[in-house]
């Protein structure tokens, strides 16, 4: 049986001994189990990546890295600063009793008036406790840390299914993560997944900009003023909801439901409802008096008997586009691409069709 050292990569501290047994991917998991990190890379102690078992030999010493580059451990004593005095050497805390691997860089750069940036801005200034490893002890629940470690790490908060986001934003809180325990409202979306349903709930005047919602279910949902600009409705369902007033400026609404949806006054410039798969974006029968949809992508997208008076369509491309029995009275297609629509049975009394990007057809249109 074959035993190695490993370290954290660019540390020379808290190593741990393991059997070497089975795949490559094997040992990678024991290695997250070990140094409490998302174990990913192997190198030796010269920088080489190992990227088979059979090359690791008994009593080697091992780096393991998160997908970062190796660092030389040798250089874990040369800590650099920043403009701002924050260190960038790697350490480690014990969360609850769970090792968190990361650098003090991380800790004090996103949220530099946080507890955690004063704690480990500056070393041993706070006269932080450490374990017999080194590590640093607080008495924090490791569940509710790990989000917001990853949130300073990348700047998004995600949390794990069974995760309650409260005790997140609470932590959040303790630890003088400002931006996060400030928008407690819109943060309660980044827990929905696959399958979750908010059907007939009032989210009026929320901020969702910017959240992943593909596949949510919004039916009858209460969604009036929201703010989802850039969100992602990709596959939502969103029929017979409120979203009179709303904004959904550079949304990704492929393959939406929004059948006799109220989107009266409601802002969808630039918005992506079409998808290369060819799955179409259904808004049949939806209120959008007044939407202002400018430079949207709506290839394919069904229109039927929805309403459109008084809205604004310029530079939209409706290819394809089913528009048939749609009331598009006063409303502004200039600059459209309407190629293979279907506008049989609409209205467009007093409709705008300047430098349009392809003749209308008489078979097009009947009124």
């Amino acid at each position: 049986m074959r035993r190695v050292t490993l370290f954290v990569n660019g540390t020379s501290k808290n190593g741990k001994v393991v059997a070497v047994y089975g795949t490559l991917s094997d040992l990678l998991s024991v290695a997250s189990n070990k140094l409490g990190i998302k174990a990913s890379c192997l190198y030796n102690g010269k920088g080489g990546l190992i990227d088979d078992i059979a090359l690791i030999r008994d009593d080697d010493v091992l780096y393991v890295s998160e997908g970062d580059p190796f660092i030389d451990p040798q250089n874990e004593a040369k800590a650099t600063s920043d403009p701002h005095g924050a260190h960038t050497d790697w350490l480690t805390l014990n969360i609850g009793g769970r090792l968190f691997t990361t650098t003090r860089s991380t800790l004090v750069s996103k949220e530099p008036e946080s507890m955690l940036a004063h704690m480990f801005r500056e070393k041993d200034v706070w006269g932080n406790k450490q374990d017999e490893h080194g590590a640093y002890l607080i008495d924090r629940s490791p569940e509710y840390f790990e989000p917001i470690l990853n949130y300073l790490r990348h700047g998004q908060l995600i949390i794990n299914e069974g995760i309650n986001i409260r005790g997140v934003l609470e932590e959040a809180r303790f630890f003088g993560i400002e931006q996060l325990a400030e928008h407690n409202h819109s943060f309660e979306f980044c827990s929905l997944s696959f399958g979750n349903t908010n059907q007939g709930l009032n989210f009026s005047g929320a901020d969702l900009s910017r959240l992943d919602l593909r596949y949510i279910n919004f039916k009858m949902a209460n969604l009036s003023r929201c703010n989802l600009t850039h969100a992602n409705l990709c596959c939502s369902n969103l029929e017979r909801a409120d979203l009179s007033g709303a904004n959904l400026d550079g949304a990704n609404l492929q393959g939406v439901k929004m059948l006799c949806s109220n989107a009266e006054g409601a802002s969808l410039k630039g918005c992506n409802f079409e998808d290369p798969s060819g799955l179409k974006a259904n808004l049949e029968g939806a209120n959008l008096k007044g939407v202002d949809m400018e430079g949207s992508q709506m290839t394919g997208i069904n229109l039927r008997v929805a309403t459109l008076k008084n809205a604004k369509l310029k530079n939209c491309n409706l290819r394809g586009a089913t528009l048939a029995g749609t009331d598009l009275e006063n409303c502004d297609l200039s600059g459209c691409d309407l190629q293979e629509a279907n506008l049989r049975g609409s209205n467009v009394k007093g409709a705008i069709f300047e430098e349009m990007l392809t003749p209308l057809h008489m078979s097009q249109s009947v009124r």
